[in-house]
């Protein structure tokens, strides 16, 4: 085997060892690095949850630009409890980290979460991280 041969496939190996180890690394810091405590940061934002989900509807991309993986306070009524999830307003899903027993249906109450995402099928705003605001 010439030299030039066994640079080559050093080199390769080298490349696919870094490529290997630069996706694990990534997938990592997705799964794990971003997470954040959005109960300890302020609100950037402080809205009522029809009127958070009619600026997604009027226009998705600036208000995703505008409110995704911010943390905001939403307040609305309560129009379902399943566990960990919690609807406002029939507009508004906020997923919790543990369920909260104290919450009720038709409750008004305000919460706070990181803003993910619009449902445009569904029409809704989806929180996680969430906390009763207080």
């Amino acid at each position: 085997m010439g030299k030039t041969l066994k640079k080559v496939i050093i080199a390769f190996l080298l490349l696919a060892i870094i490529g290997v180890v630069g996706f694990f690394a990534a997938r990592y810091y997705a799964y794990h690095g971003g997470k954040r405590d959005v109960q300890s940061e302020e609100a950037a934002f402080t809205l009522k949850a029809k009127d958070f989900v009619a600026e997604f509807t009027a226009n998705e991309a600036s208000a995703n630009k505008k409110y995704l993986e911010k943390p905001v306070a939403v307040s609305g009524a309560i129009t379902s409890v399943n566990g960990k999830e919690v609807i406002l307003d029939d507009v508004v899903v906020c997923n919790f980290t543990t369920p909260d027993a104290t919450l009720k249906v038709g409750q008004t109450i305000s919460i706070k979460g990181r803003a993910v995402g619009f449902d445009d099928l569904m029409g809704s705003v989806n929180l996680d991280q969430c906390s009763i605001n207080n």
